[in-house]
């Protein structure tokens, strides 16, 4: 039963150690996901700026 357990033990840390380099390295979709969320956060912010400019130039009036 303990070489069973012990078995389980270093197989599982093998599979993690194995899995662990591949995470490192980011492929083409997360580079333009990446981008993408740099896109909606430029454009969020500039909208957030229009909103403000607005309500400025509202109560200018």
């Amino acid at each position: 039963m303990k070489r069973l357990k012990t078995f389980g033990t270093v197989l599982f840390t093998t599979v993690l150690l194995a899995a662990l380099p591949g995470c490192e390295k980011e492929g083409p979709a997360e580079q333009a996901g990446k981008e993408v969320d740099k896109a909606m956060q430029e454009a969020g912010d500039k909208l957030e700026q229009a909103g403000e400019d607005i309500k400025e130039a509202a109560s200018d009036k």
